[in-house]
């Protein structure tokens, strides 16, 4: 029997003012609680109830220990009070983890979140690589890449995919690429960090198709890559998130977009599927909400803004027209 076993017994007794009747309080036996008491007392060396057939009463010893167990007893129900207010309420820090490339998704999360809890301080971190969470203290972190630890739990939030861009201007001086193996005579842009490296995958009828694109740029900065891909320095595959006002705009044309592998999962990845904090638990659903709309804004756009099919050649003249003047 644990110390606090015994404190809750032994007041229990007072409270009831007999062993049978604290039993029936704490749902065991009569004799169950004559042991506990007993082994109380025998740890302590002293006698803290007087015993008759009719009732119970505290001897002095017994009457200074009740007080201080009810002291300690009020502490502890204190202690779990807090934890539990912390957990139903969200407050105090909120260590965040993400890729690189998701804070463009997640900067209208972050501003609702620390409007809805402006108790909670957000700390947020971006790498590319995954991190060790335990280790590291993070409590969530939002990734796109593949997550190769399986004591992780994985919730997926969102979903994008990868499309092969580049601007007017490059493909006045260079040509459109019609199928994947054409980016072997183009200057491929790439990402330090991919999870493929050099190798850009599509969908063909045979199945999957890995092309190993060479450039002359490769960076870990998808900002940098894409900035180059509009001033016409060569061709990006990036999630669509990235590039989509870029190529409303006219900034940017999607090409290959027949041969797009499937949609890829945002995830949410946490150390533990249980007792989830306040924090993770609203922001895990902030999270949810906010990237469902964005999936339905990019599945529900014309492809011919968006993800534009090569055209034909007199489709590509009409589209880039002053472009293509002394190409």
């Amino acid at each position: 029997m644990d110390r606090m076993t015994g404190m809750v017994t032994f007041v229990k007794v007072v409270e009831a003012g007999g062993f049978a009747a604290a039993g029936r309080k704490l749902g065991i036996s009569a004799s169950t609680v004559t042991t506990q008491i007993q082994t109380l007392e025998e740890r302590l060396g002293a006698r803290l109830l007087n015993r008759s057939t009719r009732r119970v009463s505290l001897t002095e010893i017994g009457k200074a220990y009740h007080e201080r167990c009810l002291h300690i007893l009020a502490d502890v129900d204190d202690a779990d009070n807090v934890v539990q207010a912390l957990h139903a309420s969200p407050r105090g820090i909120l260590r965040l983890n993400a890729s690189a490339a998701v804070p463009v998704l997640l900067a209208p999360v972050i501003t609702e979140f620390t409007s809805l809890y402006p108790e909670v301080k957000l700390k947020m971190t971006m790498t590319d690589h995954m991190v060790d969470l335990v280790e590291e203290g993070i409590d969530l972190a939002i990734r796109i890449l593949p997550i190769p630890d399986s004591n992780l739990v994985m919730r997926r939030v969102g979903s994008f995919r990868l499309l092969v861009c580049g601007a007017p201007s490059y493909f006045a001086s260079h040509g459109m690429p019609r199928e994947p193996r054409d980016l072997l005579n183009h200057n491929c842009l790439k990402y330090s960090f991919s999870a493929w490296g050099s190798d850009w995958r599509f969908d063909a009828p045979a199945g999957q198709n890995t092309i190993h694109v060479s450039g002359n740029v490769e960076s870990n900065s998808t900002n940098a890559l894409k900035l180059a891909a509009v001033l016409g320095h060569g061709l990006v595959l990036m999630p669509d998130f990235l590039v989509k006002d870029e190529i409303r705009s006219g900034d940017l044309v999607a090409v290959l977009t027949e041969f797009c592998c499937p949609e890829r999962a945002i995830n949410a990845v946490y150390p533990h599927r249980h007792h989830l904090s306040a924090n993770v638990r609203s922001f895990l659903d902030l999270v949810t909400k906010r990237f469902a709309p964005a999936d339905e804004e990019l599945a529900g756009t014309d492809p011919a803004a968006l993800r534009m099919p090569v055209p034909s050649d007199a489709a590509l003249v009409r589209r880039l027209g002053p472009a293509l003047v002394g190409a």
